[in-house]
């Protein structure tokens, strides 16, 4: 199996090296030189096991010789153990023919430990093999941080810095990364937005001088591991509700389009998706984009649901890989194009492309506030402020097809934002109870490159 970039100029990779190099040197994002595809009795032969069971045949044919079977079995066993519900990801029935997926049972309370826990792992196992130890550098809009932190703390391979947004991240989910007392482990708040955080980390990985000095690597979701331990989750729903004998079709709230590429995998992988459906809050450039075929770039403004709060969703480049034929040197300008005047826009066929995968909506922050107080007497459930996105943009795609939505984030990583809307303020897991006592450390870093490259190196090299 080997990998090449949206952007057509970087040398193809195995797996392993795939996985530790983060971002192309082109500036692109790995992606499989083919997808491999799973026949409908191999699908259907997934009912009734585990999701450590679904996820091994899901992966298996995308990591080429980097693992055995063995070895890969045991570090998925080793990622979801410490899961706080038997099936990884249960299934609720909010409404007939609609779904919740549950993915906040991980120890981070988000979705962002289905991939960050196999992670750590992979890495983990790939390094000691080599002798090798890499700077891991991340940018966070809120969970995927906690998530890596969380992954990798305590490990003898890795120094991991989270780059977040100063005053734009839930209090639950700062605390979540200031907290962890791991000395291998750094939390920097930076002034600015989540693009902001983005934008530098890209700087750094395309700064080759300090790459290759620091070993740089990234856990972000331009990581194509990311995006491959998030396939399962679609293959262990779609078989509980019938798959490969009907389809199904899934709503999912997304800032960075990483979580519903990887539902496109899945469909591209044989899974019978009828509909997948991109759910954005009010800073809504996919919606924009999947509308009026320009992809523009307008500020981001804060919102209640800040995961989402992105402008430069850094999957849609591997989306528009595919739309575009994959011509790497076409994906190069547009995201010349984007860098140099703020946007771009879709050709016709790429578009029409994309409109053949892809549905989308919106919601405003009144609608995500209206469907978390409507969503406890109606379903009998307390949604996150991201979840409950994805559960109102839902309403207009129901059908005789099962839906699924993403629930992206357990209530009480924002706790205000969910009180506020439905006068439930939701308590903490027991095992986080003291999550506010714990002292914080957190470097504050201004938005510019030479600073926190020297942080970085700082706390490296010491």
């Amino acid at each position: 199996m080997r990998y090449v970039s949206t952007r057509g100029a970087a040398p193809d990779l195995s797996f392993e090296d795939a996985m530790l190099t983060g971002l192309a040197r082109d500036g692109g994002l790995y992606v499989p030189a083919e997808i491999p595809t799973l026949g409908q009795g191999d699908i259907a032969a997934m009912a009734g096991l585990s999701y450590e069971e679904i996820a091994f045949r899901v992966m298996r044919p995308f990591i080429g010789d980097t693992f055995t079977d063995a070895e890969f079995a045991d570090l998925i066993d080793k990622a979801y153990a410490g899961f706080g519900h038997a099936a990884r990801a249960p299934l609720k029935q909010l409404q007939p023919n609609h779904y919740l997926l549950e993915l906040f049972h991980g120890p981070t309370l988000a979705f962002k430990d289905f991939a960050m826990q196999l992670i750590g792992q992979l890495f983990q196992a790939a390094l000691s093999r080599r002798g090798d130890r890499v700077t891991i550098v991340g940018a966070t809009s809120g969970d995927t941080g906690s998530a890596a932190m969380e992954a990798f703390r305590g490990l003898d391979n890795v120094d991991v810095f989270i780059l977040f947004p100063h005053g734009r991240v839930s209090e639950v989910q700062r605390r979540q990364m200031t907290t962890v007392t791991e000395a291998n482990t750094h939390a920097l708040a930076l002034t600015g937005d989540f693009d902001d955080c983005q934008a530098r980390l890209k700087d750094m990985f395309n700064h080759f001088e300090f790459r290759d000095r620091v070993k740089l690597a990234g856990v972000n979701s331009i990581n194509w591991a990311r995006v491959l331990a998030q396939v399962v989750y679609y293959f262990s729903a779609a078989v509980s509700l019938g798959a490969p004998l009907r389809p199904v079709s899934f709503c999912v709230p997304t800032g960075n389009f990483g979580d519903i590429f990887a539902g496109y995998i899945a469909k591209k992988m044989g899974l019978p998706i009828a509909q997948l459906i991109i759910a954005t809050n009010q800073n809504d450039i996919l919606h924009r984009a999947m509308v009026s075929s320009a992809y523009t770039t307008e500020g981001v403004t804060p919102s209640i649901s800040p995961s989402m709060d992105i402008q430069v969703s850094s999957n849609f480049e591997r989306a528009l890989f595919d739309a575009y034929g994959r011509d790497g040197n076409a994906v190069a300008q547009l995201m010349d194009e984007l860098k140099s005047g703020g946007g771009f826009k879709i050709s016709q066929g790429a578009m029409q492309a994309l409109r053949e995968s892809f549905a989308s909506g919106r919601a405003s922050e009144a609608e995500t506030s209206a469907m978390i107080k409507r969503a406890v007497p109606e379903m009998g459930e307390l949604l996150c402020p991201h979840s409950a996105v994805g559960v109102h943009v839902a309403q207009d795609f129901q059908s005789a097809v099962p839906l699924v939505t993403l629930a992206t984030a357990h209530p009480a990583k924002f706790p205000d934002a969910v009180e506020a809307a439905a006068g439930t303020r939701p308590p903490l897991p027991a095992r986080m109870a003291d999550l506010f006592d714990r002292p914080e450390r957190v470097q504050r870093v201004e938005n510019d490159l030479t600073a926190i490259e020297a942080v970085i190196e700082e706390g490296v090299f010491a």
